[in-house]
């Protein structure tokens, strides 16, 4: 089964989160089929904390892909601040 999920990168006590599709199957950090965004819990200033291509995460959930919890939490923070982003441009 194809699950969407966090993929852990940075250094130690630095984390970064990669939004990846991957079968579930595969260790966290390992494989994938897609890059779908990008999480960083640690971001400060102009850095950009949350980037995610809502159209992708979606085809992928249409196609029977499972969202981890913390994924489902990420797109509805992403869908609520997205319409600001937009707005302000």
């Amino acid at each position: 089964m194809v699950s969407i999920r966090l993929s852990r990168g940075g250094s130690k006590k630095r984390p970064f989160y990669h939004i990846v599709a991957t079968d579930s199957r595969n260790r966290r950090d390992g494989r994938y089929i897609e890059r779908l965004g990008l999480f960083n819990p640690i971001a400060v200033g102009q850095e950009s904390a949350l980037r995610m291509d809502l159209a992708r995460i979606n085809y992928w959930v249409q196609c029977g892909a499972q969202p981890s919890d913390v994924v489902k939490q990420l797109v509805k923070q992403y869908q609520k601040q997205a319409p600001v982003a937009t707005a302000a441009e």
